[in-house]
């Protein structure tokens, strides 16, 4: 149970309660997000949109010799949080083996964070502004691409030096079946400790307002919502990577925008798992259609990338192909860019669109969660997992509030010993409550979101490692 710095900064927007409050979820982006920044809204396919900073501020693009507005500056807010888990359990679900499993884990922060804002009264000093007559390069790539840009108008940063630590150790014991599966005796285990220190200024949180661009003036909206475009008027060149503008709209919908007040039994029939599960396998049954070679360049890539938990690399090169940069990058990241710049593969598959989506899913998730996937690869773990998955968000997928449900018995089977406590710590970094005794929970409609990125990601990996059924990853230290 890893506390990343994601999971840090979702944590403190749900105890500060603010309207339109969106986390930062990038360690490395931390300091891109104070007032006055510039951010470029790109769709994450049906997971959700993301915010991109461009790297220039508002004050960079207005003429000189203008005033600027004073931020408001609130006194800092301590945030102490500490989560533990103590999950005990005998492997004997089915009767297959006898046996137990056990997973600890602890983490944590200690965090003062304080707001800097500017309230719309101050905004007006900036508003109909001249912009300058040579803009930034992106602006006209934003233009042509009817891209919506924001401003960042209030910022929560950590007002000093702390540090993210936890711990998180899984102890086997293997009997019967399970001794000849791992070939080992007794106890068995794999415990990791880890620190992340969050600097000064750091930003976990932030408003944003969005900018309407015209006649060469600037206008900042009260608020982020969608009534005019950032550059109205520009004809809309499509882009065959993203969804059309109705059906982005129907996804976006299976999370929040189109939820009906608690008097309906469910939301409309059209926002149901069908569409997520129609989108997913639209991906997945492309991936058939690469060479072996490359599919094996992509699975291990990925694999090396998600054994680190380090969404950073992930955040990078997502970024790159979103803005159609195949530049320099070390590592796994570097080996998927040189394939996408051989562009050997089928003429008929877009290497570069699948490469993406996989990585907006996976960005959805937290960092514990990445490094938990590469094992279920190497255990074999998922086909289980989806369709355990797939067993969780089927019949509670349309409903917009907390309803109980139970965990089918005969889909726990397979995933006995580490195997269980993994799919486990997976769902409840989704947000749902797990016990390895009981199979019985709770829907949460927070917990939509990262499940559906989860069904993605499994579903994605799982037709990638079908494809490889012979490649072997190489076993981590301290790994059953």
């Amino acid at each position: 149970m890893g506390y990343s710095f994601d999971r840090a900064s979702k944590d403190v927007v749900k105890k500060l309660q603010g309207r339109d409050l969106r986390p930062v979820e990038c360690l490395s982006d931390a300091t891109k997000f104070r007032l006055f920044h510039i951010l470029q809204e790109t769709p994450r396919s049906g997971w959700e949109t993301e915010d991109i900073p461009v790297g220039f501020t508002l004050l960079d693009l207005l003429e000189p010799n203008f005033p600027v507005p004073e931020p408001e500056v609130s006194a800092p807010k301590p945030f102490i949080h500490v989560q533990s888990t103590d999950l005990e359990a005998n492997l004997n679900v089915a009767d297959i083996a006898r046996g137990g499993v056990g997973y600890v884990g602890y983490g944590g922060y200690n965090i003062e964070v304080q707001s800097t804002s500017i309230p719309n009264p101050k905004l007006e000093i900036l508003q109909n502004r001249k912009l300058l007559d040579k803009l930034p390069t992106f602006m006209k790539f934003c233009r042509m691409e009817r891209k919506n840009l924001y401003v960042v108008t209030e910022a929560y940063e950590v007002s000093k030096d702390t540090m993210l630590t936890g711990l998180s150790s899984v102890n086997l014991l293997v009997k019967g079946f399970f001794k000849q599966l791992f070939k080992v005796r007794g106890k068995a285990g794999r415990s990791e400790k880890y620190s992340i220190p969050i600097p000064k200024g750091s930003v976990l949180a932030y408003k944003k307002q969005q900018l309407v661009i015209e006649n060469n003036t600037c206008v900042i909206l009260p608020s982020a919502t969608k009534k005019k475009m950032t550059f109205p008027g520009t004809p809309k060149y499509a882009s065959a990577s993203e969804p059309t503008e109705i059906y982005r709209t129907e996804l976006q919908g299976l999370w929040i925008n189109d939820i009906e007040p608690i008097g309906r039994i469910q939301e409309p029939a059209h926002l149901d798992f069908k569409c997520l599960q129609y989108e997913v396998s639209e991906q997945t049954r492309l991936l058939p259609e690469l060479s072996k070679d490359v599919q094996e360049v992509v699975l291990s890539s990925f694999l090396s990338m998600l054994y680190e938990g380090d969404r950073n690399v992930l955040h990078d090169l997502m970024k790159m192909l979103e803005l159609s940069q195949l530049g320099h990058m070390d590592g796994p990241g570097g080996k998927i860019l040189d394939e996408l710049r051989k562009d050997s593969s089928n003429p008929c598959v877009d290497l570069k669109d699948l490469i993406l989506y996989l990585l907006q899913a996976l960005m959805v998730l937290s960092d514990s969660q990445l490094n938990l996937l590469a094992r279920s690869v190497e255990m074999r773990l998922l086909p289980h997992q989806v369709e355990l998955v797939t067993s969780i968000l089927q019949p509670n997928f349309k409903y917009p509030w907390n309803i109980p449900f139970t965990v089918q018995p005969q889909l726990l089977a397979p995933l006995q010993g580490e195997g269980l406590a993994i799919t486990y710590e997976l769902l409840e970094e989704c947000g749902l409550k797990m016990e390895l005794n009981n199979p019985r929970s709770t829907w949460d409609l927070e917990a939509k979101m990262p499940l559906s990125a989860l069904y993605g990601s499994l579903s994605f990996l799982q037709q990638l490692q079908k494809a490889n059924s012979s490649f072997k990853p190489s076993l981590r230290p301290g790994y059953i």
